[in-house]
C-alpha cells in the first residue's frame, strides 16, 4: 500500500456549486488523482525550517529535564514529600507519555483543522503549560498537570503535524528531509541543556519555566508554515450522510488492517517502556557514580550524536536497497546494549563514548518513524498511523522512568533500572521479526 501526497492544480480552476474548496491533511477522496510531491523549493525548505524548530524545541525541552529533575527532587525532598525521587521523575516522563498519548488527537485535528491550525494550536497551549508551571513550581501535583499534561498536549499537537507535512512536499529524499528536521533536537538539546543549567542557576526554577515560555512561542510561528500542498475539491456532503461514514472519514481505522504497521506499532510499547529511563537519571546517574567532571557533557554528547545518527540514518534510509525497519531494530537492540552496560562503567571517557554511541542509535529510531509509517500506510495517512503508534506507547514511556525511580530509590542504585530498561528494548526490538514475514 503506497499513497502520495495530492496536487490536484487542475482542480482549481472549476468553479461548481456542487463543490467546494477543502484544504486537506494529504487524504483524498475516493476516485482522486494525485501527483508526485515537489521535493524542493522555497515553501518546501521554509517547512523543512520550520518542522526542524519544531522538533528542536519540543525534545529540546523534554530531553534535557534530567536537569530540572535534579532541583525538582532537591525541593520535594525539603519538604518531605514521600516518593519524592519517582514524583519528580513523573513530572518529566508525564509530559513525554503525554506528547505520544495524545498524538492521536493530533492526527483527528488535522482530518478536521488542517496541520496548519493544529500546529499554531499546539504551540500556543505549550506556552500556557509553561508559563503556568512558573508560578506552582513547588507543587508538583500542580506540575502533573502544567508541565506533564498541558506543557505535552501543546507539543503533541505541534510534533505530529511537523512530521507529516514532510510527505507532501518531499518523496524521493523524504528520509534525507526527516534527518534534518529530526536534528533538530538533537541541536538543541546540545545548547538546551548548559542553557537550563544557567538559568537555574541564576533566576531558579520559576525562571527556567518562564524562559522556556518564550522560546516556546517561536513554536507557535512555526506552525503558520504549515500550509499543505493538497488543494482538493471534494464534493458537499448530503444531509443523508451517517454520522458513522463521517466519523470513519476523521478516523481512519484502516491503518490497523494492515498487517505489517500493526506488528511495528504493537511492539513499539514494549521497546519504548524503559527508552526515556537515561534521559531523566543523565544527570543524576552522573553525580552519583562520578566527582569533579562536567555532569551535563554526557547528556550533550548523547544529543550530538544522535543528530549525527539522524542525517546518517536519514540518508541510508533514501536507498532503495535500504531495509528501514532492520535498521529501527539495530538502533533498538544497541541502545538497550549499552542502557544495561551503563551502570558497570566507571571510566568517565568511556561513559561519554557510550552515550555518544547510544545518541547516534537513537537518532536513527527516531529519524525512521516517519519514513516507516509512510511505507506500510503511505503519506496520506502519515498524521494518523504516527498519532496511533506513539499514542499507545504513551503509556509505557511514562511510566518507566517513574518505576525506575521507585526502584532507585529502594536499592540506591542505578543497575537494576537500568538493566530492565535495556531489556524491555531488546524485547521489542525482536518481536519487530514478526514483520519481515508480512506482505
Amino acid at each position: 500500500m503506497e499513497l502520495s501526497p495530492m496536487e490536484n492544480k487542475d482542480l482549481l480552476s472549476k468553479n461548481n456549486d456542487n463543490f467546494a474548496k477543502a484544504e486537506t491533511n494529504g487524504q483524498a477522496p475516493n476516485g482522486e488523482s494525485s501527483s508526485n510531491p515537489p521535493d524542493g523549493g522555497i515553501r518546501a525548505y521554509m517547512i523543512v525550517a520550520g518542522s526542524f524548530l519544531t522538533n528542536g524545541l519540543v525534545f529540546g525541552i523534554i530531553n534535557s529535564y534530567s536537569v530540572i529533575f535534579s532541583v525538582l527532587k532537591d525541593r520535594l525532598k525539603e519538604a518531605n514529600v514521600p516518593d519524592y525521587e519517582s514524583k519528580a521523575a513523573f513530572v518529566g516522563s508525564l509530559s513525554l507519555g503525554t506528547t505520544f498519548l495524545l498524538s492521536p488527537i493530533s492526527g483527528i485535528l488535522t482530518g478536521l483543522m488542517g496541520l496548519r491550525f493544529t500546529a499554531v494550536t499546539g504551540g500556543v497551549i505549550a506556552v500556557l503549560g509553561l508559563l503556568i508551571s512558573s508560578f506552582v513550581a513547588n507543587n508538583v501535583n500542580a506540575l502533573y498537570f502544567t508541565y506533564g499534561f498541558v506543557y505535552g498536549l501543546g507539543a503533541s499537537l505541534a510534533y505530529t503535524p511537523s512530521l507529516a507535512i514532510l510527505g507532501q512536499y518531499f518523496k524521493r529524499y523524504l528520509g534525507l528531509v526527516n534527518g534534518i528536521v529530526t536534528i533538530g533536537s538533537s541541536v538543541f538539546t546540545v545548547f538546551m541543556a548548559p542553557l537550563m543549567k544557567y538559568t537555574l542557576d541564576h533566576f531558579g526554577l520559576e525562571g527556567l519555566f518562564r524562559m522556556l515560555a518564550v522560546i516556546t512561542l517561536c513554536m507557535a510561528l512555526c506552525g503558520f508554515l504549515f500550509k499543505p500542498i493538497s488543494i482538493v475539491v471534494v464534493e458537499k456532503p448530503s444531509r443523508e450522510r451517517s454520522f458513522k461514514v463521517f466519523l470513519k472519514s476523521i478516523i481512519n481505522v484502516q491503518v490497523w488492517k494492515i498487517s505489517n504497521f500493526r506488528w511495528w506499532a504493537l511492539s513499539m510499547p514494549i521497546a519504548l517502556f524503559g527508552y526515556f529511563v537515561p534521559y531523566v537519571y543523565n544527570k543524576d546517574f552522573v553525580e552519583s557514580n562520578f566527582k569533579d567532571v562536567l555532569v551535563v557533557l554526557p547528556l550533550q554528547c548523547m544529543a550530538g550524536g544522535s543528530g549525527v545518527g539522524r542525517l546518517i540514518f536519514g540518508i541510508l534510509a533514501d536507498k532503495k536497497w535500504a531495509n528501514r525497519l532492520m535498521m529501527q531494530q539495530m538502533a533498538f537492540y544497541i541502545f538497550g546494549i549499552f542502557t544495561i552496560i551503563l551502570p558497570f562503567v566507571t571510566s568517565f571517557p568511556l561513559l561519554v563514548v557510550m552515550f555518544l554511541v547510544m545518541g547516534i542509535f537513537d537518532g536513527a529510531f527516531v529519524t525512521l518513524i516517519g519514513p516507516i509509517a509512510i511505507q506500510f500506510c503511505g503519506s496520506a495517512y502519515a498524521a494518523q498511523s504516527i498519532g496511533c503508534m506513539l499514542g499507545i506507547s504513551a503509556f509505557p514511556l511514562s511510566l518507566g522512568p517513574a518505576i525506575a525511580g521507585r526502584i532507585h530509590s529502594a536499592t540506591k542504585t542505578y543497575t537494576l533500572p537500568f538493566i530492565l530498561a535495556g531489556i524491555s528494548q531488546l524485547i521489542g526490538a525482536t518481536l519487530m521479526f514478526a514483520i519481515k514475514h508480512k506482505k
